[in-house]
């Protein structure tokens, strides 16, 4: 980028709460925004994203709340903006299969093998020793839902496996702090901010982290691998946490 547009570009983690995650004073949402040097534009913010969503007409009305809640007077006219999404943003083939097609799948063994479960992409992270949540079986359906929804409405394109896009302003992708924290990569560029609040809080500056990546040194994260059906997505995380 060249300078002009450096100062222009924007970096924003999303760890996604429940729908009504207001109830919840464990999990809730939480939005951290950077600029291009990396600097925490506003404040840290953390409650109910519902109403912002139900609020807005367009992508650039929602980008623009996401702005405000913050405390910037910025808005998504301000530059092309990177979202880092902590929740599945998909659903198996087979599972999809079953539901829509009645297909049933191979015999199912071990639940981290479980097609019906778990997609390609947290096989892989259980095979790194990893143990990621099921949108299906565990507690975060809520929350994969709410960010399922706001792809739909706000970034509905998908450009590739685990990329969306709104055709103009903004790129969406999936993140997964819990294991972006063992990324020496990652590491390195969270050591200069202080600590956060709250633990959501610092889910979503990891998030933003890994847009920050994916934005300007895509070649660090792990790409999909071939075949994997875009409507799975794909958790982006730097190359390190495979080492």
């Amino acid at each position: 980028m060249t300078g002009a547009d450096k100062r222009k570009w924007w970096l924003i983690g999303w760890d996604v709460g429940g729908w009504n995650c207001d109830k919840n004073q464990n999990s809730r949402d939480a939005i951290v925004i950077l600029d291009a040097d990396h600097d925490i534009v506003g404040s840290p913010w953390r409650g109910n994203l519902r109403e912002c969503i139900n609020n807005s007409s367009t992508t650039a009305e929602w980008i623009t709340s996401l702005f405000e809640i913050c405390g910037s007077g910025l808005s998504s006219e301000s530059g092309p903006v990177t979202l880092a999404i902590d929740t599945p943003l998909g659903f198996s083939d087979a599972f999809i299969q079953l539901l829509t097609q009645g297909k049933a799948a191979a015999p199912i063994e071990a639940s981290s093998t479980n097609p019906y479960l778990f997609r390609r992409t947290e096989h892989l992270l259980f095979e790194q020793g990893f143990n990621p949540l099921s949108a299906i079986k565990d507690m975060i359906g809520s929350q994969a839902t709410k960010g399922l929804h706001a792809l739909a409405r706000f970034a509905p394109k998908v450009v590739e496996c685990g990329v969306w896009s709104d055709s103009s302003n903004v790129t969406a992708i999936e993140a997964y702090p819990s294991a972006c924290k063992k990324s020496e990569t990652i590491q390195a560029l969270r050591r200069p901010y202080p600590t956060l609040a709250h633990a959501d809080c610092e889910d979503a500056l990891i998030c933003a982290l890994v847009a920050s990546l994916f934005a300007e040194k895509r070649g660090t994260l792990m790409p999909p691998e071939t075949g994997i059906s875009p409507r799975e997505g794909w958790i982006w995380m730097p190359r390190d946490v495979f080492a």
